[in-house]
């Protein structure tokens, strides 16, 4: 039976997550060995390193802040480009909001929705695809009880216009009728595809239908869309064509961490 004590090593903090340490005396029987203090610290900044994920060669070296504690677009883009495939980096114009800036307002619907369905159980009906990235981060802040449900329904198929004519491709699984609905959706542009489906619920006798989105390009919106309330809005979107956290064009782009805006050049072509 081995009863020998090991100490562990003292660390001195030289700041900037960097530790230095000293050698320290191990005892083993009546031999008296030193932790390489070198080894020690190249060990511990290497755990910091993959805590931080491995950075790629290109990633920006410094950081640029403005005056008002945010960074710069021009920053912001260099980050994105190295954080995702060429062919999509090369194709964007700008980050409209970063990483940082999505989570920070999905927490905040999600505590209003929270609030606003205390003692309720409500279905999560997501819409295909786009709502993915959305639905998923704003339920796992949610502290109220909810079952999930999907409903594919497009008007875009592969261009970069809404048509104005909803096709319904997979209808919600369970029964609507008597349940507290909230419709998430990644993306609110000309709102047809909305207008056109709380229409269609409402008729299904739902108890209530609110409606959740990250984006609301208001300046899309048409004129028979414009009576849709939307409930809880993220962000006003300008009349720019953004791809990323659920949003694509042509099926790319779409899980992007961040919003980003597209140069005209990479879909006018196509």
């Amino acid at each position: 039976k081995m009863e020998n004590k090991i100490r562990t090593a003292e660390g001195v903090d030289e700041g900037e997550g960097s530790v230095q340490y000293n050698p320290v005396p191990v005892s083993l029987d009546d031999t008296n060995l030193a932790v390489d203090g070198e080894l020690l610290n190249g060990l511990f900044n290497f755990k910091n390193l993959l805590e931080r994920k491995l950075v790629p060669a290109n990633f920006p070296g410094e950081k640029k802040v403005l005056e008002n504690g945010e960074t710069s677009e021009e920053y912001e883009l260099q980050v994105a480009k190295a954080t995702c495939p060429p062919e999509w980096g090369n194709n964007l114009l700008r980050v409209s909001i970063t990483e940082a800036q999505i989570q920070a307002k999905v927490k905040e619907l999600a505590d209003r929705i929270s609030r606003d369905y205390e003692g309720k159980e409500f279905v999560a009906v997501g819409l295909l695809t786009g709502a993915i990235c959305f639905m998923t981060d704003l339920l796992k802040y949610m502290r109220t009880p909810y079952t999930i449900d999907f409903i594919a329904c497009s008007s875009y198929g592969k261009g970069t216009v809404s048509k104005g004519s909803p096709v319904m491709k997979k209808d919600m699984s369970t029964d609507p009728a008597g349940k507290h609905i909230l419709l998430i959706e990644d993306i609110i542009d000309t709102g047809g595809t909305l207008h056109w489906l709380k229409n269609y619920l409402a008729a299904k006798n739902c108890a209530s239908i609110k409606i959740a989105c990250l984006l609301d390009k208001k300046a899309r919106r048409s004129e028979k869309a414009r009576s849709v309330h939307i409930d809880y809005a993220g962000f006003d979107c300008p009349n720019d064509f953004v791809v990323g956290y659920g949003m694509d064009f042509a099926g790319h782009y779409r899980c992007l961490p961040f919003v980003g805006v597209l140069k005209p050049e990479a879909y006018k072509s196509k």
